[in-house]
């Protein structure tokens, strides 16, 4: 790796899209305490929370475009943002640079135990006749309007006929909390902050929103198990990119690119982030990633659809 430093060698910011205590927020951190070394340079963490992962997209798009400041973008922000709202400050596709793939994984639903407990809800399909029986009464938190937990329950009251009532918050640490006290009732998000609580028992998980069950859940059934729900062919896995800002030089997308794949190819990288349901995988060249978004944009888009999510 070039020891030529970016940016003139001052510290680079890695933007999180989301507030602290979220999964992203997690993953964030354990790739910044990777990457400084891999560069050579001090990596921070910024959280930039708020509108489904947007406020933090549109903060890396207007940085300087010389590979000092990186992002955690989420597929929905990169493939159905512009779909979601009527006007953006900043187009995803256009303004951000891609850099490689992370990670990928499923949402995993979760309920409050001691809710769970009192109506009943012993397996996702028991909490799926309780939300028909009882409309818009079930409440489920999300990280955001328009992110993957948003348009998986969207996609699920559609097949189910349920009647989920959607609370969105600006990110899903603030929802967990929620969760965790009772005020919201289930969650569909990202597995690495819900799995402390799972084996804590204080919330039961009961469906992963991928259509096959996973190796770290097993007992967990994937959508394909909840066929005769109606979800046989609902398969949401969420992944998350390291982007910068459009016009940043070529060697030095190539350059991030490189200490991305080394962070990933670090045993312990991996193990640390398998337990919590994240698959580290990363993209053979940026113009891979490129070629990802623009093939996966159609699917997300639609499922925006479905959802009847739209945000000025």
């Amino acid at each position: 790796m070039s020891a030529q430093p970016i940016a003139g060698g001052r510290a680079l910011r890695l933007i999180v899209p989301f507030p602290p205590g979220g999964a992203v927020d997690i993953l964030g951190r354990l790739l910044a305490e990777r990457l400084g070394p891999a560069l050579g340079q001090t990596v921070i963490v910024e959280n930039r929370g708020g509108a489904g992962g947007n406020i933090g997209a549109d903060a890396l798009a207007k940085a300087a475009p010389d590979g000092s400041s990186i992002g955690l973008i989420s597929a929905t922000t990169l493939c159905a943002a512009t779909a979601l709202y009527r006007s953006m400050a900043y187009d995803p596709q256009r303004d951000l640079a891609p850099v490689s793939m992370i990670t990928t994984g499923a949402v995993l639903c979760v309920v409050n135990a001691e809710t769970a407990a009192k109506r009943g809800w012993s397996d996702f399909a028991s909490l799926i006749a309780w939300a028909r029986a009882h409309p818009e009464e079930v409440r489920m938190g999300s990280s955001g309007t328009g992110t993957t937990s948003h348009l998986t329950i969207a996609a699920v009251n559609q097949a189910t006929g349920a009647r989920i009532t959607h609370v969105p918050y600006r990110g899903g640490g603030p929802a967990i909390n929620d969760l965790l006290a009772g005020t919201i009732d289930m969650m569909f998000d990202v597995m690495p902050a819900l799995m402390p609580h799972v084996e804590s028992g204080k919330v039961r998980p009961l469906a992963v929103s991928s259509a096959r069950r996973l190796a770290v859940l097993p007992e967990v059934p994937g959508m394909a198990d909840l066929a005769p729900l109606g979800l046989g062919d609902l398969d949401i896995q969420s992944w998350n990119a390291v982007m910068t800002t459009t016009g940043t030089p070529a060697p030095v997308i190539a350059r991030l690119a490189e200490a991305v794949r080394a962070v990933a190819a670090e045993p312990a990288f991996v193990e640390r982030l398998r337990p919590l349901g994240y698959q580290v995988i990363t993209s053979e060249t940026p113009a891979a990633l490129t070629a990802r978004i623009q093939a996966e944009t159609p699917r997300w888009q639609r499922l925006v659809e479905i959802s009847g999510a739209r945000l000025d």
